[in-house]
């Protein structure tokens, strides 16, 4: 294999390369952000007919998802249901809670605070700190446009 043309190793690459059908992929990934978004929605109607106040729901809502990914997470049943559905679990925001929990629960045998705690935002952390950030950059250019 040191020898290899570009041609050969392309060749070799693909017979290792399990053939994902698209087609497939994007009704799943559909079908199961979907349902993710229909769980939602029947808890932010749940919660209006409680009677919570309306400014209310939509944090109450994000709370029962995140603890409901990180609760799937933690049974271990997230994951299998990732093997299915694909991105359709990683775009909601129980997707998140699962960037969260998983590395917190690969890295809890070290212990409290140089696993879980260390390396708890792992994933998560540089999406929080981006997403920080370019909102700070959008705020400002929206502020000077503002001003113009």
């Amino acid at each position: 294999m040191k020898n290899m043309t570009k041609k050969e190793y392309q060749q070799y690459i693909n017979k290792k390369t399990p053939n994902s059908t698209l087609a497939k992929d994007l009704f799943f990934a559909f079908l199961f952000g979907g349902f993710i978004c229909i769980i939602g929605q029947l808890i932010t109607d749940g919660l209006k007919n409680l009677g919570l106040a309306e400014n209310h729901v939509p944090a109450f809502t994000s709370v029962i998802m995140i603890f409901l990914g990180a609760f799937l997470t933690g049974l271990g049943l997230y994951d299998r249901i990732a093997k299915i559905a694909g991105a359709g679990t990683i775009v909601p925001i129980t997707g998140f809670a699962n960037s969260v929990v998983s590395p917190a629960m690969e890295f809890k045998s070290e212990g409290l605070v140089l696993g879980l705690a260390a390396k708890i935002f792992i994933i998560a952390g540089p999406v929080i700190v981006y997403g920080t950030l370019s909102s700070v950059i959008v705020g400002i250019i929206y502020y000077v446009m503002s001003l113009m």
